[in-house]
Parts: C-alpha cells; structure tokens; sequence
C-alpha cells in the first residue's frame, strides 16, 4: 500500500505543473503548494522506506538517513533562494521516489528479511549496502546545492535573491537539526531510541515549516526569519532536559508532535488564505477565467457572461471574493449577483 500510495502521489506531483498551465491556473499559490506537499511527505517517506528495510534496529543510521532526506530538501530550495532557479540532477526527487516505490515492493513480495541477507564475500545486509550507496547520492546531490550556494547568488553583490547573505538560511536549519541531536543524546530515557518515528515526525515537521518558509522568501524576495514559533516544540523538550526531566519525556515528546502539527496546519491555512486574497482566486476551485501575464505568474480575469474581459478589473467587483477564513477554500453553492 505504501508503494501505490507513492506511485500515485509522484504520478500526480509530476503533472500538476502541467494541469495548471492547461487551465491557465498557475500562480504562486501552486508553487507554494506544490513544493509544501512536498516538504510534508518527505518526511514521511522517509519514514516508510526506513520501516519497509527495518532500520529502526539501528536507530542512529535512522537518524542519519532521516535528516539526510529534509536537509537535502532544504538545500535543493536553499540554493533556489541564492540562484533564483530550482536546479535538478540526473538522479533526484522522482528517481529517489521510484527507488523507494521499488523497495516497498520488495519487502512486499519476500518480507522485509530480505533486507537482512548478507552480501558475499564481505559478509554486508543488503539494508547496509543500500544505505551506503543513498548516503553517497545524498552526499553528491548536497555538493552540488552547496557549490551553487558558494558560487554567489544573483542578487547585487552576489547575495540572495532578496539581497542578504547566501549563508543565512543555514540558521534556521541549524536551530532544528543540533537541538535534535543535542536532545537524543543527552535523554535520560533514550527518547529517540525509543520512540523513533514519533521524533523524526516531530522534527522533520518543524523542517517542514521552515521550508516552506524559506519557499515563500524566494517567491516574495524577502529575508529568512531565523527564529520561528515552531521551534517551541523542540524548545520542550530541551528546557525539560535542562530541568533534569521534570516531566517523562515521552509526553513532552507527544506534546511537542501536538504542538508542530498544530503550528504548521494555522500558519498554511494563513498563508494560503493571504494569496488566495491577494489574487482573487479560491483554494480548490478553478473558475472561468483569462490570463494575463503579470511578473512570473499570472493573474486570472474573470470572463462575464457577454464574454468581456475583467481582468482590468481587479477593482472591479464582478468576482465577489469571500473574507471569511473558509470560504476561500471552495466558492458557495448559492451563485453571487
């Protein structure tokens, strides 16, 4: 299940691009959902594809090849920011995706013992052989983002696209990534090694944000925030370490999960809402519209009944664009007069 399930979700992640600009329906609202869905189920692929070859029997390769997956999709936007273009390698995210699709399957079909068959002559797991050989793709693709990265940006002076320093989204990917590994090894109860898959989502959802938050400077041209409110989360479970676990940390860790889940799912309905506004359009729900080109993107004009073209019209009213913190989602039934 989890194989199709994948299959199904890169069928659909490959060709949304081009549904969108079959309907005249590009905007930066798609990007931002696209590379967001996509910040979301890295991590949980990962997670599948650890569980499908049964890593979590070594929990600090899990923890490796984990954040080796978000940090590696945060470097791909990272170097977005400083090159203003999304670069891509012979072997990347839909590779990566079929590679896994591949091994869900396997563990299908023979049981995930087959990961634990040794390799002759040097007596290897093929899950070790397999490891191996991701974390020095993982290691080429992290090269090439970051030689980009060091080459200069195409702002002034070689900076960013939003004129700061090439090095300033490492700050918030720091924050997230030492304090994850500071906390797992300085736990009096072992909380990651008992509990793996709760702190990888934990973590790899505050990667999340600050993905989609470094997705969202490219696109305004704006500074990275470094500091961000789901860093409280993790911020818990240090302070309770400080404090000498006054709480068991298998709650704090539950309550931290709570708290990212709950911080991220508020601020994409926010910042889904805030474009939607801006642009006049709904969340789910293409109407009937002409395009016309503005900067990258393109702003949809409603079509009236006689056929005219509105899209001067932004200030017009014909399109009677609800404020409500639902309704951008999907327009009401009842038809606007």
């Amino acid at each position: 299940m989890c194989g199709f399930g994948l299959f199904v979700y890169q069928s659909l992640d490959a060709i949304d691009g081009k549904q969108a600009r079959r309907t005249g329906s590009s905007s930066p609202l798609g990007e931002l959902f696209d590379h967001g869905c996509d910040s979301i189920s890295t991590v949980f692929i990962t997670l599948s594809a650890c569980v499908s070859v049964k890593l979590g029997e070594y929990p600090t390769w899990m923890f490796l090849q984990s954040f080796f997956a978000v940090g590696l999709f945060y470097f791909a936007h990272w170097q977005t920011y400083v090159s203003g273009t999304l670069h891509f390698g012979k072997f990347d995210v839909t590779e990566t995706q079929l590679s896994i699709i591949f091994l869900h399957l396997m563990s299908a079909i023979f049981g995930t013992g087959i990961w634990d068959y040794e390799i002759p002559p040097f007596n290897v797991k093929l899950k070790f052989f397999l490891l191996i050989m991701t974390l020095a793709i993982s290691l080429l693709l992290a090269k090439s983002n970051i030689s980009v990265i060091l080459i200069g940006g195409v702002g002034k002076n070689g900076s960013s696209v939003a004129g700061t320093s090439v090095l300033s989204p490492a700050i918030p990917l720091l924050l997230v990534i030492l304090p994850a590994f500071i906390i797992s090894c300085k736990s009096t109860e072992n909380i990651y090694e008992t509990h793996p898959v709760l702190y990888i989502m934990a973590f790899g959802l505050v990667t999340a944000k600050i993905t989609n938050k470094l997705v969202i400077a490219h696109m305004t041209k704006s500074p990275i925030e470094y500091v961000d409110s789901t860093l409280i989360g993790p911020a818990m479970l240090f302070l309770n370490q400080y404090f000498n676990s006054v709480l068991p940390e298998y709650y704090v860790l539950c309550v931290c999960l709570a708290w990212t889940i709950i911080d991220l799912v508020i601020y994409s309905i926010f910042v889904c809402k805030e474009i939607c506004d801006h642009l006049r359009v709904y969340l789910f729900y293409i109407t009937t519209t002409s395009t016309t080109k503005f900067g990258a993107y393109k702003i949809t004009g409603v079509i009236s009944k006689n056929g005219s073209n509105n899209s001067s019209g932004l200030h017009q009213h014909h399109f009677k664009y609800p404020s409500t913190m639902t309704s951008f989602i999907y327009p009401p039934k009842t038809k606007i007069k």
